[in-house]
């Protein structure tokens, strides 16, 4: 069994997803206008980004800016017409106002999405109690991974919070994977890895001219000698 770390690099058309493959990325999480934080791509620019590379595309499932779900029924409309495009897997995550997981909205997804595989994204870093969120979303079909930097303010300020996280791996909530991302950077990798991290997510960093600019397959083949060292 490999022991490759996953490295997971956010593409928002083709020309990046190709890039980022041949840098060694692992997987891609798939996003549209980045100035809101990432939001659901069209079926055309999934379809295009599938036929462009064959590494494994998680898409995100998300309308507007903030931690809000909005329009639940549109959500589903959306994630409906990804999956009959050949979309499997998916990146979701929603709060109530009170900062607890809005089981409406993540319920009516996961129903729709039918046992495919999905990550919890950066909400569980805005939550209320994240702890509490984790046992509230525990045994829901298909999740496996938290996308978290362990605090609002990124992997600096959460860095311990991941540590004790990955120490309660397997404990009820923490079954699922923690894959890092939020401010990451190269120098925090070796306190991540020590402490049996295996799975990280950049989208800034692989761009080292800027989110105007393509993904740098150089810049991804960093991150990747990097873990894999």
């Amino acid at each position: 069994m490999s022991n490759r770390a996953l490295l997971e690099v956010i593409a928002l058309d083709a020309d990046d997803a190709v890039a980022a493959q041949a840098g060694g990325a692992d997987r891609l999480e798939l996003v549209t206008d980045m100035a809101a934080d990432g939001l659901t791509p069209s079926r055309r620019t999934f379809a295009a980004i599938r036929a462009a590379v064959d590494i494994p595309l998680r898409v995100m499932l998300r309308a507007a800016d903030g931690f809000a779900a909005g329009d639940v029924d549109a959500l589903v409309r959306d994630a409906r017409a990804l999956r009959a495009e050949g979309a499997e897997e998916f990146v979701l995550g929603f709060l109530d106002e009170t900062g607890a997981p809005d089981m409406t909205a993540v319920r009516a997804l996961v129903a729709e999405l039918d046992g495919c595989r999905w990550t919890f994204h950066r909400a569980v870093d805005r939550a209320a109690d994240r702890d509490a969120l984790r046992k509230e979303l525990a045994g829901l079909p298909g999740l496996d991974t938290y996308l978290t930097a362990g605090a609002a303010g990124g992997v600096d300020d959460g860095l311990e919070t991941l540590v004790a996280e990955a120490g309660r791996s397997g404990e009820p909530g923490y079954e699922p994977r923690i894959l890092v991302g939020g401010g990451l950077r190269l120098d925090h990798l070796p306190r991540l890895r020590d402490a049996g991290i295996d799975a990280v997510h950049i989208g800034g960093a692989s761009r080292p001219d800027g989110w105007a600019a393509p993904v740098s397959a150089r810049a991804v083949a960093q991150w990747r000698e990097t873990l894999d060292a």
